[in-house]
């Protein structure tokens, strides 16, 4: 006797469709987007270490190389190092996506901040991102033609950051830019070549040292700042704003 198969559906119960996940495209160079938007593929590429949102453009590193990069910034860094160290109320930081308005969130190769806990202009959020302007920014740059010097620092001066700090490491020089009236000026070295920080007091930069990367002489004139007595007035107004309101009264 012939034998009628039933069709497969109908001694099987059928599935429900599964919700299928909306696909998140990756992040371009020159993309513009948003500043959620760009966080939201940002998050999704965990494997990218460097990419910014300026005036909502997308920029994404290029090849780092050690001479023209990755050297001069370990160099800068362990200057803000030492300087925080020495600074209680100071934080210092590098490459932290920073949340500044709704078009940019770049990532600056060094910064320091004066801590919220002692009046400090930026906060930390709930997903430990910088909210606001640091004090203090620095970029390391190959050349004038970087947006480092152009779109950023437009984006910088405009959220309010007091110094900015360029780099040039092909070109051999340092641009220190200070917030005067809502606009950047250049901050003008000592005859020694040396820039005195005047938001962050006793933090000296030797120009001339830090870019032909002599890091030891470089420090010794940090140490000479810091033993200033404006770096030590500034350590007193930051303690006197950190103690409990107990401590005060």
């Amino acid at each position: 006797m012939a034998q009628i198969s039933r069709p497969l559906s109908a001694v099987q119960p059928s599935k429900a469709a599964e919700p299928t996940k909306p696909i998140i495209p990756p992040l371009f160079n020159g993309d513009h987007l948003t500043r959620a938007e760009f966080e939201r593929r940002f998050d999704a590429m965990p494997d990218l270490k460097l990419a910014e949102l300026i005036e909502g453009k997308v920029y994404m590193s290029p090849p780092i190389s050690h001479a023209g990069h990755s050297g001069p910034h370990v160099d800068l860094l362990v200057l803000f190092g030492n300087y925080r160290a020495a600074t209680p109320g100071v934080d210092s930081g590098s490459n932290s996506s920073i949340r500044l308005d709704l078009d940019n969130m770049p990532q600056p190769d060094a910064y320091l901040f004066v801590a919220p806990a002692a009046g400090g202009q930026a906060t930390i959020d709930t997903k430990g991102y910088i909210v606001g302007s640091p004090e203090l920014v620095a970029e390391i740059a190959a050349t004038t033609a970087a947006y480092d010097l152009h779109e950023k620092l437009v984006v910088y001066r405009r959220n309010g950051v007091k110094e900015y700090i360029v780099v040039r490491t092909l070109e051999g020089e340092l641009d220190y830019f200070i917030q005067r009236d809502g606009d950047f000026r250049r901050l003008t070295p000592g005859p020694d070549g040396v820039f005195r920080s005047e938001v962050f007091p006793g933090l000296w930069i030797d120009a001339p040292a830090l870019l032909r990367r002599d890091l030891a002489t470089a420090l010794r004139q940090l140490q000479q700042g810091l033993a200033s007595p404006e770096h030590q007035n500034f350590v007193n107004l930051l303690q006197s704003k950190l103690q409990p309101k107990s401590e005060k009264s």
